[in-house]
């Protein structure tokens, strides 16, 4: 059962409103294929604007847990993705594992990712992973961050490998690389130029259909990191 927000403390209202949907999903009150209330609904339940539902609702769907469908409202998606989603969840904390740990564990993802990807990639494909990164190229010439867009082109080439662990794994830890994206600043020896170049390097060698040339690229991509 959702709750109203507690306002009391710093924390973010749509933080806590993330956290307690996908509680709800992994308690198995929410299943796959429930739809969520409407926006006014959600908003008044929760205590919450419906600027931050919204935000939130973005965010669960960034992260692979609900599906916007027009004129079907907000739905929970497949079992697959939850369960492993609460499996990958208990083990990191079961280990403590620490972000250099997540790093590298999304660095392995990563380059078998890129390599699939070159056998595997559509014309419609190459046409979305692009589109992504010229969102990325866009938010940096504003002088933004760019960081959801950054890992967002991550995130196509993951859903082109065609491989459903892979995809599932990465959406399961977007999250974190997003929560300590100020670590990466700190700790990244590249300008937004060079990652832009790398992006560019790895379409190409994806589009070219060069599986070895592709995971070499993004090997060097992530090194740094």
């Amino acid at each position: 059962m959702l709750k109203k927000i507690d306002k009391a403390d710093n924390e973010s209202p749509i933080k806590k409103v993330i956290q307690q949907i996908r509680k709800l999903i992994a308690d198995g009150d929410l299943k796959p294929g429930d739809t969520l209330p409407p926006e006014r609904k959600l908003a008044e339940m929760l205590d919450v604007s419906r600027q931050v539902i919204r935000d939130s609702i973005k965010k669960l769907e960034f992260y692979g847990l609900v599906k916007t469908l027009p004129q079907s409202g907000t739905k929970i998606r497949g079992k697959g993705l939850i369960a492993l989603e609460g499996l990958i969840i208990d083990i990191l904390d079961f280990e403590e594992a620490d972000f250099e740990s997540i790093i590298e564990f999304r660095n392995l993802l990563e380059i078998k990712s890129a390599g699939l990807a070159a056998v595997k990639r559509t014309e419609a494909e190459i046409k979305v992973m692009k589109k992504a990164q010229l969102a990325y190229e866009q938010k940096i010439q504003l002088g933004e961050s760019g960081e959801e867009e950054d890992l967002n082109f991550h995130l196509q080439i993951a859903e082109i490998s065609g491989n459903s662990v892979l995809k599932l794994m990465m959406r399961i830890i977007a999250p974190d690389i997003l929560k300590h994206s100020n670590w990466r600043k700190r700790n990244e020896q590249k300008s937004q130029q060079d990652v832009i170049a790398e992006h560019q390097k790895i379409i190409n060698q994806i589009v070219a259909k060069n599986p070895k040339a592709s995971k070499n690229a993004m090997r060097k991509h992530l090194r740094g990191t």
